[in-house]
């Protein structure tokens, strides 16, 4: 089985894996593509890496490591530099507000650090639910599930599900 499948499988793979960084290298020109001229014409660099993205505004400074497990629903916001980093899914409902410099991580390493440098990775995918607002240099960690109508305080690092309705510091 290639690392690409492992990766899409939830299975460990090599971040290293030489198929996965062809795949990193293409989302970086397509999010490059869109950063130098951020243009409702120029989102189809985007467009084409997502699985799925909705009516969406992206602010320039955009990154995502594949984008094909990327799925957005309608009226998306990201401010300034927000990072998707998708090697498992990353599924954002509608209506969801991202602020500057959001980083969602699907990617972990294991805490060997002999398989850390032999580029053994896994990924958990992050689930985030609608009308939810994210504020500024949030950091969402790998497996968690945000419910609807969350709010997410600034600079906060979310380690845990968040269950409907709450606003979390």
């Amino acid at each position: 089985m290639s690392e690409y499948k492992k990766m899409i499988s939830g299975q460990a793979y090599n971040c290293l894996d030489s198929e996965l960084r062809q795949l990193r290298a293409s989302a970086r020109l397509a999010c490059a593509k869109f950063n130098a001229h951020p243009s409702p014409g120029n989102m189809k660099h985007i467009k084409r890496l997502f699985k799925h993205l909705g009516s969406a505004i992206l602010e320039p400074g955009f990154q995502c490591d594949y984008g094909i497990n990327i799925q957005v629903g309608d009226h998306f916001y990201a401010n300034f530099h927000c990072v998707l980093l998708d090697a498992a899914p990353i599924i954002i409902g509608d209506h969801v507000l991202l602020g500057p410099g959001v980083h969602i991580y699907t990617a972990d390493h294991p805490k060997d650090r002999e398989a850390r440098s032999q580029g053994t990775c896994f990924a958990r995918a992050v689930h985030i639910g609608n009308d939810v607002w994210i504020g500024g240099g949030a950091k969402i960690l790998p497996g968690v599930h945000i419910g609807d109508g969350v709010i997410i305080g600034a600079n906060a690092v979310v380690t845990k599900d968040i269950a409907s309705n709450e606003i979390f510091y």
